[in-house]
């Protein structure tokens, strides 16, 4: 039977080592989770065997934990639902923090998770991490384990993580995917409460303009046909008209919007379509450039650490442009590949698409040319993030005077309108 020296820690956190006879690699992995231990290491002895003497009691000895084991690990199994687990966004950036800080302290990655898996505060982020465990001892890469356990993480945690292992520097994928998710949970809460007071100015305004079409504006159209004389403005005209057009036909309008909505989500959706939605996205207003230094940020970032790791410029692109989810910088990202793939410097490369900015190609190529690639990249992703933050900044600042201009243009027109119509009815009235 084959003989494996561990290395692992006890409960108390004290280093432990030793040699422990099981069948193979995950028995003696399921062996140390019994006695307690957190496995840091575990290689096979091929020197050691066990003695031909001994042989049945070792295998005797190794039954009776498998069958001591087994209510155990039955109980924690049967604890746990099958299947991926989804989780919130909050859980996600808990679980990367964790493990990135227990990875960056020198933990491997096995006894990382099994420390996440005993904390009892975790929650629901203890059963995905022992199903990771799970798949990682069993032999799987991290990466792929992530896309099994929860579909919470998502292509780009998972392409990110498969660079973090490919160069690594997993640790430091991690921790700044966590920045990275973080921001967007800040960002995502700046924006709610930012929005609560525009949607109750969204919602009054409504109200107003409901009030004004089905009750005033009537009421004001008959006083002013009862009224000797009495004449309605052209714009109350238009508004009564649309308003009974409306009334008549909502369900027509309404089932028209739902149909163009469905329409547009299968073509947005349709795998030949998506390139061209991408590109789309990019050119919009005040969106596109948010998404472009998003990118630029998570690109630049990822390839300095992977070229900071030591991983060739070509890998290090290849493994950068399948962490990126949009398809038409993914092309770009193709063309780049095949030019530095023949022979071409990078920088020459991202000049030849024409799609990069030229403040990213000076920076790359001043990278290249003093032989410090990774620390332009990293300098040129510190320049994009602050961007990023400008351009989120710049989108909040905008979104309240621009809600206020539109709802204050709306109820000013209404009651400009009804002002204008009863000035109109008194001047007829004296008029007779």
């Amino acid at each position: 039977m084959p003989v494996f020296a561990f290395k692992a820690l006890n409960s108390a956190g004290a280093v432990t080592t030793g040699e422990i006879d099981a069948s193979d690699r995950p028995d003696a992995m399921r062996l140390l989770d019994k006695r307690g231990l957190q496995p840091v290491s575990l290689r096979e002895n091929a020197a050691a065997t066990v003695p031909s003497a001994s042989k049945n009691k070792a295998k005797a000895e190794t039954n009776y934990d498998k069958a001591a084991s087994k209510p155990a690990k039955a109980a924690k199994e049967e604890a746990i639902p099958e299947g991926p687990q989804k989780m919130k966004r909050a859980e996600v950036v808990m679980f990367t923090e964790e493990l990135s800080d227990m990875l960056g302290a020198g933990l491997q990655l096995e006894p990382a998770l099994k420390s996440m898996e005993s904390r009892q505060e975790l929650g629901n982020l203890k059963n995905v991490a022992y199903r990771i465990r799970q798949e990682v001892r069993d032999g799987m890469n991290f990466s792929s384990a992530l896309k099994r356990a929860s579909p919470s993480f998502g292509p780009l945690y998972c392409s990110l993580a498969a660079a973090g292992e490919a160069s690594g520097a997993l640790d430091t994928i991690l921790k700044r995917q966590a920045h990275y998710l973080k921001t967007l949970q800040e960002l995502q809460s700046k924006l709610i409460l930012a929005m609560i007071y525009p949607a109750f100015l969204v919602l009054a305004g409504i109200g107003v303009s409901i009030v004004f079409v089905t009750t005033l504006i009537p009421q004001l159209t008959e006083l002013i046909k009862s009224t000797p004389g009495g004449k309605l403005p052209l714009p109350i005209q238009w508004m009564t008209a649309i308003s009974n057009h409306l009334g008549e036909y909502w369900y027509v309008y309404a089932i028209l919007l739902v149909a163009a909505a469905l329409f547009f989500k299968a073509w947005k959706d349709n795998d030949a379509n998506k390139p061209t939605w991408d590109r789309t996205k990019l050119k919009m207003p005040l969106v596109g450039p948010v998404i472009a230094s998003r990118f630029y940020v998570q690109f630049l970032e990822t390839m300095a650490n992977l070229v900071g790791n030591g991983l060739p410029l070509l890998r290090a692109l290849e493994l950068s442009r399948d962490a990126t989810q949009n398809l038409s910088l993914r092309g770009e990202l193709d063309r780049v590949i095949d030019q530095v793939g023949d022979g071409r410097a990078f920088s020459r490369a991202l000049i030849r698409t024409g799609a990069f900015p030229a403040l990213f190609v000076d920076m790359i190529s001043v990278g290249e040319q003093t032989g410090k690639l990774d620390l332009s990249l990293r300098r040129a992703a510190e320049r994009y993030d602050k961007e990023l933050n400008k351009d989120l900044q710049r989108i909040m600042a905008l979104i309240m005077p621009t809600i206020l201009i539109i709802m204050a243009g709306l109820i000013g027109t209404m009651a400009y309108l009804m002002i204008t119509a009863i000035f109109q009815t008194i001047s007829n009235i004296g008029a007779h």
